[in-house]
C-alpha cells in the first residue's frame, strides 16, 4: 500500500519565500536546502538528523534548519506526520535580519533543530492563516509577520527609549492623511528615521496595532465615510485604496461585523 504524502505549495506574496504544507508518512535521506526553514509540527511526530545531532520534534514544537545544514527526517509511529514550513532565501533573511541587528554585524542563525513551547508558534500559526487565505494583496501583514518570527527565532529585543512614540508619530500622521495611498514599511521607516523593525515594536506600542493592521482599519474608515455620502461600492473601494470591492468587503465586515452593502442600505 502506498504511503501517505500529500505537498500543498501556499501562494506567497513575498520574493524569496516559499510556503509549504505537508502530511507525510515518507521517510526522507539526508539532504540539505540553500535556504532557512522555519516551521511548525500540527501532528504526529518525526526523528531527524541535524546540525546539533538527531532530534525528535512532536505536536506543537517549532523546527529550524540553516542553509546547508544536513537533516533528514522520518516519522515516529505510523500515522506520519504534518507539518508547515516557511523556506527564505538567504537574501531575503539578510535583509530583515539587517533590520534586527540594528548595526551589529553577525549573521543571522538559527541556534536550535527544535524548539518545544516556542512563543513563536501563534505568530507562525497566524502568518499561515493568513498565507492559506489568497485573496488580497497580504504582503505588507506578511513581511510584519515574518520580522517578528526572526526577531524571536534569533532573540531579538527593541529597547523602547523616551521619545520613540514621539518619533513613530510622523508614520502615523503619514497613514492617517493619506489612507488610499500605497505605502510599505520601509516607507514609514524611512519618514521616521527608523529601521523597519523599530517601526513595527514602536508603532504597535502606540496604537495596539501594526501599521498594515492601522491603514487597513483606516482605509475602512475612509470607505464608510464615503458609501455614507452616496458613493458606489465599487468606487468606494477603489477610492479608499482597496483592491476590489471584495477586498473591502471582507476588511470592513471582520472589523464591523456587517457588509459594507448593509451599511450603504441602512443610510438610504
Amino acid at each position: 500500500m502506498a504511503q501517505m504524502h500529500h505537498v500543498r505549495l501556499l501562494r506567497s506574496p513575498l520574493n524569496g519565500m516559499r510556503v509549504v504544507e505537508a502530511r507525510s508518512a515518507r521517510s526522507f535521506r539526508r539532504h540539505s536546502h540553500d535556504e532557512f526553514g522555519i516551521g511548525v509540527i500540527l501532528d504526529g511526530a518525526q526523528r531527524s538528523a541535524s546540525g546539533c545531532g538527531p532530534v525528535d520534534a512532536g505536536p506543537g514544537d517549532v523546527i529550524t534548519v540553516n542553509p546547508g545544514e544536513v537533516h533528514d527526517g522520518s516519522p515516529i509511529g505510523k500515522g506520519g506526520r504534518f507539518w508547515r514550513m516557511l523556506y527564505l532565501d538567504p537574501a531575503l533573511v539578510a535583509a530583515l535580519s539587517d533590520q534586527l541587528r540594528e548595526g551589529g554585524e553577525k549573521d543571522f542563525e538559527f541556534f536550535a533543530p527544535v524548539v518545544r513551547g516556542s512563543p513563536l508558534v501563534p505568530l507562525l500559526h497566524r502568518l499561515f492563516t493568513e498565507l492559506s487565505d489568497s485573496a488580497g494583496d497580504a504582503s505588507g501583514s506578511v513581511e510584519e509577520r515574518l520580522l517578528s518570527i526572526l526577531a524571536g527565532a534569533a532573540g531579538a529585543h527593541v529597547a523602547n527609549p523616551a521619545g520613540l512614540h514621539r518619533r513613530i508619530m510622523p508614520a502615523r500622521e503619514m497613514i492617517d492623511d493619506a489612507p488610499a495611498s500605497a505605502v510599505t514599511l520601509q516607507d514609514l521607516a524611512r519618514t521616521c528615521g527608523l529601521s523597519t523593525f523599530q517601526l513595527l515594536r514602536g508603532f504597535a506600542a502606540l496604537t495596539g496595532l501594526t501599521p498594515h493592521a492601522y491603514l487597513m482599519q483606516k482605509r475602512v474608515d475612509l470607505a464608510r465615510r464615503l458609501i455614507g455620502q452616496a458613493v458606489p461600492l465599487a468606487e468606494a473601494a477603489l477610492a479608499a485604496g482597496f483592491a476590489d470591492q471584495s477586498h473591502m468587503t471582507r476588511a470592513f465586515a471582520s472589523r464591523f461585523g456587517y457588509s459594507p452593502g448593509a451599511y450603504a442600505a441602512a443610510c438610504r
